[in-house]
């Protein structure tokens, strides 16, 4: 990415001195005496900072600070102040300065400190491009994100499966997405108007289960006062979610069998049957067929549920998704908690992909969360002994790197080289290297 400066100074030798200073750090410059046309470069994608005086003839470097950040809130702006402008620049800070420096000011410590905020910029301007391709893609591929093949398949599977109207298995580890992958088939089928109702079977106690499933008639048990229909019945006409169906006790799996045999229940305390028409999704973190085969799961209620299954890949699996998703959970966290939004740097990067994150995605979000609010740590392994190797590391931040970039540029191949400095073909091999996601086709010079 470019480095550029607007440099605004009405004395002439501390412009003259500055720039020459920039230039020879490469970073270009646009110097101006006063603040007409200076902001004319300024935008939300511009890659520079903006470097201002404070006390100038006509327009203040303070109202030029008002009227760049009104521009651009992300954007780094350095304070030239006198001596006697300390505490108006620190007071400008608050305001959003990024940095001031006092007159008289070595060449070396403005190249320094315009570095500084050209590495904040270039890492907000990133950040904009993950929000950019987030905004962008299906309601699917927002909910579900992730970029790699099983991701992908998964995708697919959903949308295919959702109108099938028939039941699912759903099989993943903890805090894989369970739920999120059921809910996503009720939405997308023709079931999406009736009502999805999950329950937890590992959560409810055996003796309420049955009750809370199949509902009761007042009196059929002590402390059954009055009728109370059951989760099934709850969710005719739209889908019943069943979440750790392993955990359900082999007398009730039976019952659970005549369900999706015949779409009818009996009310615990009733003899008559009840029609339902409802979808079910069972899901499981275990091997159902393993478990049967070990008589703790009910063969033929297997087979039964397993008419269509989903496969989760576990976080572990699919290592290339977890910066971005990262990144998406910071930025969600940023939002509820009305924090400023934070780009992950790259050691931050490398931290996570050195965690083998057994609880999946709900351990990774719960790490984003704890990082906006300052609590940083992965608190149950070693970074140090898990890290990745070297090339895993750089091939990892390099690939975010190049769909960044590819997203910020619109899939320019011209642009995206160019800003990487790199070449055409360069580029080329490293999206077949990475397996980048591109459609050749609607790559454009």
């Amino acid at each position: 990415m470019k480095k550029e400066v607007v440099l605004i100074d009405d004395e002439e030798h501390i412009r003259a001195a500055s720039r020459q200073a920039l230039e020879l750090a490469d970073i270009e410059v646009d110097s101006f005496a006063n603040s007409d046309g200076a902001l004319d470069r300024i935008g939300r994608s511009w890659p520079g900072v903006l470097v201002t005086d404070i006390k100038m003839p006509g327009t203040s470097g303070l109202e030029v600070m008002d009227k760049a950040l009104a521009l651009d809130p992300e954007l780094p702006v350095i304070l030239i102040t006198g001596h006697g402008d300390v505490n108006m620049a620190v007071a400008a800070m608050r305001d959003g300065a990024y940095d001031f420096i006092e007159k008289p000011f070595s060449s070396d410590f403005l190249v320094e400190t315009v570095n500084r905020a050209l590495e904040k910029r270039h890492l907000a301007l990133e950040n904009q491009a993950l929000r950019s391709v987030l905004g962008t893609e299906s309601d699917i591929e927002h909910r579900l994100i992730g970029r790699t093949p099983g991701m992908v398949k998964l995708r697919d599977q959903i949308m295919n499966y959702a109108l099938t109207d028939v039941d699912i298995l759903i099989i993943g580890e903890t805090g894989s997405g369970k739920e999120l992958v059921a809910h996503s088939l009720h939405d997308y089928s023709n079931r999406s108007e009736g009502r999805f109702v999950a329950v937890n079977c590992g959560a409810l106690p055996e003796t309420l289960i049955e009750s809370e499933l199949f509902g009761h008639e007042a009196g059929s048990f002590t402390g059954a006062t009055k009728k109370r229909i059951g989760r099934i019945y709850h969710a005719h006409q739209g889908t019943l979610f069943l979440d750790e169906v392993e955990s359900m006790p082999m007398e009730l799996q039976i019952k659970l069998l005549r369900v999706l045999q015949d779409r009818t229940i009996v009310p615990l305390g009733s003899n008559d049957e009840i029609e339902v028409d409802v979808r079910i999704i069972a899901a499981t973190k275990v091997d159902l067929l393993e478990q049967a085969n070990a008589g703790q799961f009910r063969e033929d209620l297997y087979y039964r549920l397993d008419v269509l299954a989903l496969g989760i890949p576990p976080l572990r699996e699919r290592s290339e998704d977890i910066p971005f998703l990262f990144q998406h959970f910071v930025n969600q966290a940023c939002e509820r908690f009305k924090r400023a939004p934070l780009t992950v740097p790259p050691i931050k990067v490398l931290e996570i992909l050195s965690h083998d994150w057994p609880g999946n995605v709900r351990e990774l979000q719960n790490a984003a969360l704890r990082y906006v609010l300052g609590v940083d740590a992965l608190t149950d392994q070693n970074v140090d002994e898990q890290l990745p190797s070297l090339a895993r590391q750089m091939e990892s931040v390099e690939k975010q790197l190049i769909e960044t970039s590819l997203a910020k540029h619109e899939n320019s191949l011209k642009r995206t080289y160019e800003a990487l400095q790199v070449s055409r073909k360069t580029l080329y091999d490293k999206i077949q290297k990475y397996g980048i996601s591109v459609d050749k086709s609607d790559l454009s010079e």
